[in-house]
């Protein structure tokens, strides 16, 4: 259902957003003038305004000097840009710590985080809490009815975690609302283990480096604890600005698969799903990873056009080699995202800061001013964005493949320790498991324990060690009622409160997956086996084995040597009226893409764009009226024709295509087609 709010403010824009992060405090006036003559040229019809201005606007407590911002603001929407204006309490100011020392979040270590960076606030405090609300109200007060006014911008990339005493007192009401009582909580945490046992809430602090090994489930209720804490500051900034004006969409921009706060809570209390996102450009595989975190983000808000708020023009300067984007590579990435289901095109920043800790980070206007390969780059994509302006409120073409993705299974397999291994990676798990769903050109949804999962034919379960009751049900009815569900490696072992779930490995699947695991077992360093498939094919496998008894599967590979040689190391096993796929141990690339691909061919699911190469990325995002088909050419160095199907129009040179289209290196087309 769309969002009534988005909605007007997709009509606003006229199209897609466009525009990147302003920071006029940090130049003079003239320059102000500038920038606004310059966005018009580049085609910039949205900025993200007063991030970082808290102490611009707040110089000492009480004071406020607003005539710079009304002035910026008067500016802009004479220009015709629209501001998407941020609530700037991801930087306290310095007078603000120095009254209130207690402010600054306390790290993991004991020692407070200090001035000198950004979000630098505990976000537990009860005075940080009080002035970031008074700023805010402030802000809205005077500009919620501003005629440049489009979005709010809540705070920064959420993020800091606080040990403090504040943190402590949230962290023990959060457990009282959890548990009601402490006998549920010893329960929960197994505190007879080792003689924890809490009989007074005080008792219990947050969950900070300790002499011995740490409980797990009490550091996973600490994770779960501030992720909520963080919601809780975004929430009650939120419900401020809505109570002056309710009908101004309002986000907060997240980052990549931040650790920190689990989305999928998020997501419902934002009117857009808001991504920061900064592929390498020294990675050639960095645009399938961000085609994941765009799929994601789709998902956040059930397939609703989503927005990147943030990337590079060109170059970070934060990685430890900050490589430029080669002409094109920045326009193919924004089309990416388009592509993917974005409604904007955003940067960090519009100009190049000439000092601080980002100033050598690329922008929009770089260091060399508009006479530049960077600034040309961006007005010729502010051209394109213009000519594409249709796609905007159009949603990717339906999805029959969905992928599992769970926060508390990320903390329990990364955070909590003391397992067989402790170098698990679960983001990489997952991306393993998309990269040739992507290369095969299937749309991918992100799905949540508690997603519907009724709409798709194929579940993507990688690494879910760590499973609620309710996962456990709706994956086990997923399969019942006729699904196909691929499933990795110790996944089931424990359920929501890391507990080892009863009946043998692997607790919540066993039944689903048809056999009982003994034991695990972790590789050697370097070891490496041979699995052999059913058809007489072998492979690699490394990293991870399973010692695993068939129950009612049956074994599509099995170890052909070593002590396990014999045992099944992929097994299928028919559940109700579908199908489950267990990969039991680490297969190399080609073997583990080959044992994927079938079962989702098995399941019915096809390429949409057979014979297409693997780096071609193909979509289709659409409306009741028309289909836009968007074909992006990675390779840097190779054209490539694509056949067409059905002929359209390519909206970015108005020129007809039909039979075939061809793409020069780091090309790109977008086809529109009736429906």
């Amino acid at each position: 259902m769309t969002n009534p709010r988005m909605h007007a403010f997709r009509s606003r824009l006229g199209g897609l957003a466009y525009g990147g992060d302003y920071n006029p405090e940090q130049w003079d006036r003239a320059t102000w003038r500038e920038d606004v003559r310059l966005m018009r040229e580049a085609g910039v019809n949205l900025v993200s305004l007063g991030i970082f201005a808290w102490v611009s606007i707040e110089p000492e407590p009480g004071k406020y000097e607003f005539d710079w911002l009304d002035e910026v603001m008067d500016l802009l929407h004479e220009g015709g840009v629209s501001v998407n204006l941020a609530t700037p309490t991801a930087a306290p100011p310095a007078w603000l710590t120095q009254l209130h020392p207690d402010v600054f979040p306390i790290m993991e270590d004991g020692r407070p985080l200090g001035l000198g960076s950004r979000q630098h606030f505990d976000h537990s405090s009860p005075v940080y809490r009080e002035y970031a609300a008074n700023i805010v109200t402030r802000l809205a007060e005077r500009y919620s009815f501003h005629p440049a006014l489009a979005m709010w911008h809540i705070n920064n990339e959420y993020g800091p975690t606080s040990y403090s005493d504040a943190a402590a007192d949230g962290f023990r009401r959060w457990l009282q609302r959890r548990y009601g009582d402490l006998d549920t909580l010893n329960d929960a945490w197994t505190t007879r283990f080792w003689g924890q046992v809490y009989t007074d809430w005080e008792q219990i602090e947050v969950s900070n480096v300790m002499g011995v090994w740490m409980n797990p489930a009490r550091r996973l209720d600490f994770r779960r604890f501030t992720s909520d804490s963080l919601l809780e500051c975004y929430l009650a900034e939120r419900h401020i600005l809505r109570s002056f004006r309710d009908d101004i969409p309002v986000m907060t921009n997240l980052m990549p698969l931040y650790p920190h706060a689990d989305y999928w809570k998020w997501a419902p209390e934002q009117d857009v799903a808001t991504l920061d996102i900064y592929p390498d450009p020294g990675d050639p595989g960095s645009h399938i990873s961000a085609a994941f975190h765009y799929d994601m983000f789709r998902s956040l808000k059930d397939g609703q056009p989503w927005m990147v708020m943030e990337q590079a023009a060109s170059a970070v300067n934060w990685r430890d080699l900050n490589l430029v984007k080669e002409p094109g590579r920045m326009r193919l990435g924004s089309l990416q995202a388009l592509a993917r289901g974005s409604d904007s095109v955003m940067f960090f920043q519009w100009r190049a800061a000439r000092g601080g800790q980002e100033r050598f980070h690329s922008a929009m206007v770089p260091h060399s001013g508009p006479d530049s390969r960077t600034f040309r780059e961006v007005a010729d994509l502010g051209r394109e964005l213009k000519l594409l302006s249709p796609v905007a409120g159009t949603t990717m073409r339906r999805a029959d493949v969905a992928m599992l993705f769970d926060w508390d299974g990320r903390w329990g397999l990364e955070d909590t320790g003391r397992l067989p291994r402790n170098d698990f990676d679960y983001c990489d798990t997952v991306l393993r498991h998309h990269r040739p769903l992507w290369e095969h050109h299937h749309t991918v949804d992100v799905v949540s324990p508690k997603s519907d999962l009724t709409r798709y034919k194929v579940l993507i379960v990688p690494n879910a060690y760590l499973i609620g009751d309710e996962g456990v049900a709706a994956v086990t009815e997923f399969a019942r009622t006729g699904g196909t569900v691929v499933m990795s490696f110790f996944s089931g072992v424990v359920d929501e409160c890391d507990r080892v779930r009863p009946n043998g490995y692997p607790g919540a699947f066993r039944h689903l997956i048809g056999a009982k695991i003994d034991e695990y077992w972790p590789a050697r360093p370097g070891e490496r086996f041979t699995v052999q498939f059913a058809d007489g094919r072998t492979a690699t496998a490394s990293w991870w084995r399973e010692d695993i008894h068939l129950e009612t599967g049956t074994a599509l590979a099995t170890y052909a040597d070593g002590l396990l040689a014999g045992h099944a190391a992929v097994v299928t096993n028919a559940h109700g009226s579908g199908r489950v796929v267990y990969l039991a141990t680490l297969l190399e690339d080609a073997a583990f893409d080959a044992v994927l691909l079938d079962a989702v061919r098995s399941a019915g699911v096809r390429d949409p764009f057979p014979g297409v190469p693997a780096h071609v990325e193909c979509t289709v995002r659409e409306d009741e009226r028309n289909a836009y088909l968007f074909l992006l050419n990675h390779s840097p160095d190779m054209a490539v024709t694509v056949p067409l199907n059905r002929p359209g129009t390519d909206v970015l040179t108005a020129a007809p295509a039909a039979g075939e289209i061809t793409l020069v290196p780091l090309g790109a087309a977008v086809l529109q087609r009736t429906r």
